[in-house]
């Protein structure tokens, strides 16, 4: 028997970071970028309030997108919900791309950007950056007749650094205006930097740009996968006719909707990030393990001028039930990624490190 031919994909797929140790029931996840303080508990007493599962959601999550509009103050018909940015990304792709066009992504970016561009055949070209910053420059020095999306996070992951307000409309200037900028926005509630503004406020009324909003983060609702994005209207008209119904299931729009209307819980979640990165940076400054600024939930740490290795670390940490993220994916050597977590998860990471450091 002959089987369907299909059509061969020339993409390494995404592969996460480790989500649990085999040998170890008790461990501590530092490797998602996840909620330090998990979800607010408003959101768990709506979901158990409200769902009847044997009902379609809303297949274009009016609620939820009016209570995005009221809280950010933007246009309601210029959002576009989905299963996490993942699927806005995938979206994107689809309604732009076609085979040999030019993607553009820095040098260390979402996985996702250069695997769905790849998946609707366009060719990826990687600008590098310095000091693992990325650069408008060498963004530029990539664009071609044939570049269609400029794809960037900002804050940048897994970097963890930024780009500047000023060089971020920096880069749309030089940009083509037919050539789309994709702002991710994922981190944004995190960057306290005042030379810092988001995508959502430097391109509200922008015609060439699409802003990527996440609830995965500050949020905490990474399980039920949920995102959107935000801009020009003929462009989120065009998304809206290709994008799947009932994509955003209804758990996930109500618990979106009440996490968005808890300021406190929020508040909360942002000053311990704030506090708790700035107290694992100064501890881990004294073993020569080279981190970003304070701007994001997590750490790029960098072993280079330290006396143990990102592997050996990374070992350690594991066997005493601590995950970390290997950069091995993103090529950047020598490399771990760490996420701020809980009180207690951060004490035992500083002890393990202690531990591991005496030796």
């Amino acid at each position: 028997m002959t089987l369907p031919k299909f059509r061969k994909i020339n993409v390494q797929s995404y592969r996460p970071g480790k989500s649990r140790l085999s040998r170890i029931r008790n461990f501590v996840k530092l490797s998602a970028n996840e909620s330090a303080l998990g979800v607010s508990p408003k959101v768990k007493k709506e979901i158990n309030k409200k769902i009847n599962f044997s009902k379609y959601p809303d297949s274009k999550s009016n609620n939820l997108r009016l209570a995005i509009s009221k809280k950010f103050k933007c246009k309601f018909e210029k959002i576009i919900c989905g299963a996490g940015s993942d699927e806005i990304i995938q979206i994107i792709c689809q309604l732009f791309l076609k085979p040999k066009d030019e993607v553009i992504v820095p040098q260390y970016s979402f996985l996702m950007y250069r695997i769905y561009s790849k998946i609707n055949g366009a060719n990826v070209l990687f600008a590098r950056e310095n000091n693992y910053k990325i650069s408008v420059t060498e963004v530029i020095k990539k664009v071609s007749k044939k570049t269609k999306i400029v794809f960037l996070a900002n804050p940048n992951n897994p970097t963890g650094t930024y780009l500047k307000k000023n060089e971020l409309l920096q880069l749309r200037k030089k940009l083509r205006s037919n050539i789309l900028l994709v702002v991710d926005d994922a981190y944004d509630e995190y960057i306290q930097k005042r030379d810092y503004a988001s995508g959502l406020k430097l391109f509200k009324k922008s015609k060439n740009v699409l802003i990527l909003r996440t609830f995965s983060k500050i949020y905490g609702l990474a399980a039920l996968r949920i995102g959107w994005g935000y801009g020009p209207k003929k462009i989120i008209d065009a998304m809206n006719i290709i994008k799947p119904p009932f994509n955003v299931n209804m758990a996930a729009q109500l618990a979106a909707v009440a996490a968005l209307n808890d300021k406190s819980f929020i508040k909360k979640s942002i000053r311990h990030n704030f506090i708790w990165a700035n107290k694992i940076k100064k501890f881990l400054n004294k073993f020569n393990i080279i981190t970003n600024d304070v701007n994001t939930n997590f750490f790029l740490l960098n072993f280079s001028k330290c006396r143990h290795s990102a592997n050996y670390i990374q070992k350690n940490l594991e066997n005493n039930g601590i995950i970390l993220r290997s950069m091995q994916i993103y090529k950047i050597k020598n490399a771990l990624r760490l996420t701020i977590g809980s009180s207690a998860a951060n004490n035992k990471l500083i002890s393990i490190l202690n531990k591991i450091f005496s030796k």
